[in-house]
């Protein structure tokens, strides 16, 4: 069974040096299954929701991974909505790009159902732990920049949550999955050292709920 990963640099595996977890979903999925999981991964560092609904539009390489792709991982949406010395920690300042990212997620999905429409892959979008800097690396540029990267995580993975529901979309809480149900760990250790994108125990912690996700949905 195929599967594809789109999104940014989380799923691309930046700055780790390791198996990114789209790899490593795969691999867990062919231990279940007992067949061979492979994993296309077409997500690129930097990406928004406006480059990877023009992927799904006109790339016709990704176009065909989708149609013959049992699942497919989506992450997306952080650099919809980046730290920028302009705004500072002013969340007002960043609240109306969420409801575009959104939108823009939204029309991602449907374009995929519509691609898949003939065997209905199942579509899993995953959140974020933090759409900036996490851990200590988030401590060390104070309580206001916490603060306001705790808030735009909370209203940018809401808007992942609620694409999902709306969808039919699987959904992996990957903020819980790094720093618990409350939302309360140091996620530090699951972090590279530029404290942005995840290192090895990161993907193989988000490796290991969006396997269990697709695994549910798809009955393995």
């Amino acid at each position: 069974m195929p599967t594809v990963a789109l999104g940014d640099s989380v799923p691309r595996g930046t700055n780790c040096h390791c198996t990114p977890y789209p790899q490593l979903i795969a691999d867990q999925l062919s231990k279940t299954s007992g067949e061979a999981v492979t994993a296309a991964n077409d997500s690129v560092a930097g990406y928004t929701t406006a480059n990877v609904l023009r992927q799904v539009t006109s790339d016709r390489s990704v176009i065909q991974h989708l149609r013959s792709a049992g699942a497919i991982e989506i992450e997306i949406g952080a650099n919809d909505v980046p730290y920028t010395s302009a705004c500072g920690t002013t969340v007002s300042c960043y609240a109306a790009r969420v409801p575009v990212m959104k939108t823009r997620l939204t029309a991602i999905v449907r374009r995929i159902r519509a691609v898949t429409s003939r065997h209905r892959a199942d579509v899993v979008l995953l959140d974020y732990w933090s759409i900036w800097l996490g851990g200590e690396y988030a401590a060390a540029k104070g309580p206001k920049y916490v603060a306001a990267a705790e808030e735009m995580t909370a209203r940018v993975n809401a808007a992942i949550r609620s694409v999902a529901a709306r969808t039919g979309s699987g959904y992996v809480d990957v903020r819980a999955a790094f720093k618990g149900p409350s939302y309360t760990y140091d996620e530090t250790h699951y972090l590279s050292s530029d404290g942005d994108h995840p290192n090895a125990a990161g993907h193989e912690r988000i490796a290991q709920a969006t396997a269990s996700t697709i695994k549910r949905a798809l009955h393995l």
